[in-house]
């Protein structure tokens, strides 16, 4: 395995042939390993699609994208992703649920055991192993999603806005567990969000998109102590600043949308 950087995307771009517009121009940056970047920006603006392309589900029109010293082809062991659904498995119980790639992998069952035992203890569920899925709040299938995951030990974790579908006070304990597990175990982690005070808490990187076609406009180092409280006055004014240029991003485009079709009304 490379020494270098955990990620890294060289002018990675994508056009869909069924829109015939680019959802996102030539895209570069790259994540340490350990270092946890979040990636935030307008509806549409291509952060879903730069974290398909991370995670080997969607290719790049051109450019690259390398993950732990390897160029990537497609889905890879040594990233995981967590979605918005959870995703859970129904029939299968949380343990089974967390030790299903595992066992796709042919992981030992000992060693199976015990990995799903130290990923449940992690994200605070080992009491619950035994439950199905229909028998957890949503918060609770969420971390089980997150712990199914972590056992797998990825280099990268890919999160596509994981708290999106929580409710705000659910959201803000998930945040502040993710805190915490993430400074337990330390793989590199992209994170997706709309929420910007939640970018600024849970990140050493932001980077800003601009509305659709989808570029970076702005990148903000986070160099504070943690563990951190969301109130800290300089996560609030970073959360002000990203507010500020998204509004002018989002008017921006709203402003070009406008002398388009006006001149095609012409």
């Amino acid at each position: 395995m490379s020494d270098g950087p955990a990620l890294r995307v060289s002018g990675a771009c994508k056009t869909y042939e069924r829109s015939d517009q680019a959802a996102l121009l030539p895209t570069s940056f790259q994540v340490e390993r350990g270092e946890f970047v979040s990636l935030v920006g307008p509806s549409g603006c291509g952060k879903s699609t730069l974290l398909g392309m991370i995670a080997g589900l969607i290719a790049p029109d051109s450019g690259s994208v390398e993950a732990l010293g390897e160029p990537v082809t497609g889905p890879g062991a040594g990233r995981a992703m967590v979605f918005q659904d959870a995703a859970l498995f129904p029939w299968l119980t949380v343990f089974h649920n967390v030790e299903y790639g595992l066992r796709a992998h042919r992981v030992p069952k000992a060693e199976r055991r015990e990995r799903v035992q130290d990923a449940l203890r992690l994200v605070h569920l080992d009491d619950v192993a035994s439950r199905h899925p229909h028998e957890l709040s949503g918060g609770m299938r969420q971390r089980v999603s997150i712990a199914r995951a972590l056992v797998m030990r990825p280099g990268i974790l890919l999160m596509d806005e994981p708290f999106s579908a929580l409710d705000a006070q659910t959201r803000t304990i998930l945040t502040d567990e993710l805190q915490r597990i993430w400074l337990e175990t330390r793989p590199a982690v992209v994170f997706v969000t709309h929420n910007l005070i939640e970018a600024a808490f849970l990140s050493d990187t932001v980077h800003l998109l601009s509305s659709g076609p989808g570029r970076i406009v702005k990148t903000y180092d986070v160099d504070l102590p943690r563990p951190r409280d969301e109130a800290h006055p300089a996560l609030l004014e970073l959360r002000h600043d990203m507010l500020d240029r998204l509004r002018a991003e989002v008017g921006g485009a709203i402003a070009r949308r406008a002398q388009i079709a006006e001149v095609t009304a012409l």
